[in-house]
């Protein structure tokens, strides 16, 4: 039985200093946490010097408040030292975050210790860069270091709601039920996600489709209708369509690299225009606005923000805390503005629904359950709520744009290629005509 002194923080977030006797490091690690104390660092003492230092940490305790105690015989090697490998900095895939922290939460809510659930996590993790994340944090740990404390080392891959989440789910003993959260917010908005970006796939292979073919048509195949025309009709004039067809083909190859040039050229100005602090605010507006895509962003934007911030709320994060988090995390900086708002008119002690009902994101219903939350005092349940209801209403909302937007790029599609189509039948009747009349 060795004799180990540490320095913890209490739930208020006070120093302590102490003594516990124990078998090794991780029995004193566990020590510490059972007496509801945050080790930051530990270290254990030689066999002469353990009753000074018992005498010592007794002292300290008494005065912690007024002065920060002198470590006495504690190794100097001790201190939780916590580095990130600049290969690191990169970020993993969702997914991969997502099922650690699903079978993370499933081993300790089963009884296994945090630091075997991380190992044996680790024997089965694929990703490199998660693999080498996790040995960092369990070598963390075994110091004497919080799992948040860790996590904070890899903010590519461990976000702020992330860490913050299980900061509170430390404090409050019930890190395997924030875990389950976390798991369940990231696959729903990574479900979300999905849906969004699988509503517009068809609508830009298809569009990109019939720009392709309407090219290749004006350049390639226009051209070779038109010698045709030329040598048949000796000049005879062409019908009004087929001109327009023809005259849009040679306004193409004779203008095919400024098009293009023009095409990259407001890309690029559109992209530097949105690192600016207003270009970026005008396009976030804009999407929120847009007549067919603006309801399915604001539905999912609200859907975001409620299921944030209810996640946060539901596990024991402060409010103000919880609301800097979300607006940090919106990606979109019209709602960045409305949240920051409510941060400020909570701060001052007023209600969230003032600020919400004045940005037009947020629609009268949510509001108004936000307010309902607020006096009966479940903000948080009420929260989620609204994040589940506004699931079903972007998962309504991608099937009715997917079946809208279909059929109409299908009929654009036809009405291009055929009007090119007609385009070239027309002269070629006439020259039948002609050639039929000469045989005759």
């Amino acid at each position: 039985m060795a004799t180990f002194q540490y320095i913890a923080k209490d739930s208020a977030g006070n120093e302590k200093r102490g003594t516990v006797d124990a078998g090794d490091r991780n029995s004193a690690i566990a020590a510490v946490r059972a007496q509801g104390l945050l080790p930051t660092a530990l270290g254990e003492v030689k066999a002469a010097a353990a009753p000074a230092a018992k005498a010592a940490a007794k002292k300290g305790q008494k005065a912690a408040k007024a002065a920060p105690a002198k470590k006495g015989g504690m190794n100097k090697d001790i201190k939780i030292n916590i580095k990130m490998p600049g290969f690191l900095q990169g970020k993993i895939k969702t997914k991969v975050l997502t099922q650690f922290t699903r079978q993370l939460a499933t081993l300790v809510n089963a009884g296994l210790p945090l630091m075997r659930g991380i190992e044996v996590l680790k024997r089965q993790m694929k990703d490199p860069r998660m693999l080498e994340a996790l040995t960092g944090i369990s070598e963390n740990i075994a110091a004497g270091g919080t799992f948040s404390e860790s996590l904070t080392a890899y903010p590519k891959i461990f976000d702020k709601l992330y860490v913050n989440m299980v900061k509170a789910g430390e404090a409050g003993g019930v890190l395997e039920v924030v875990l389950g959260r976390l798991a369940e917010f990231a696959e729903k908005s990574e479900k979300i996600k999905n849906k969004v970006k699988g509503a517009m796939i068809y609508p830009i292979v298809v569009l990109v489709a019939a720009i392709g073919i309407t090219a290749f048509l004006l350049v390639a195949v226009i051209p070779k209708f038109q010698q045709v025309f030329n040598d048949m009709l000796n000049g005879a004039a062409l019908p009004a369509i087929t001109q327009f067809v023809i005259d849009a083909s040679e306004f193409v190859q004779a203008n095919g690299l400024q098009i293009a040039l023009g095409v990259v050229a407001v890309f690029v100005i559109m992209k530097i225009i949105g690192r600016t602090e207003k270009g970026a605010y005008f396009f976030d507006a804009l999407k929120l606005r847009l007549p067919v895509t603006g309801t399915l962003v604001q539905r999912s934007a609200v859907s975001k923000f409620t299921r944030t911030l209810g996640t946060l709320l539901s596990s024991g994060v402060p409010i103000l805390q919880s609301l800097t988090i979300t607006r940090d995390t919106t990606g979109n900086r019209v709602l960045t503005e409305a949240i920051q708002n409510v941060h400020d008119s909570v701060k001052e002690g007023e209600s969230m629904t003032q600020p919400l009902s004045q940005c037009k994101v947020f629609p009268p219903m949510v509001t108004s359950m936000v307010e309902v939350g607020e006096e009966t005092g479940a903000l948080a349940d009420m929260l989620t709520r609204i994040a589940n209801t506004y699931d079903d209403e972007v998962d309504n909302a991608v099937a009715g744009l997917t079946a809208a937007i279909e059929p109409a790029l299908i009929i654009v599609l036809a009405v291009v290629v055929g009007t090119i189509v007609i385009a070239m039948f027309l002269p070629m009747v006439k020259i039948i005509g002609t050639v039929s009349g000469a045989g005759g």
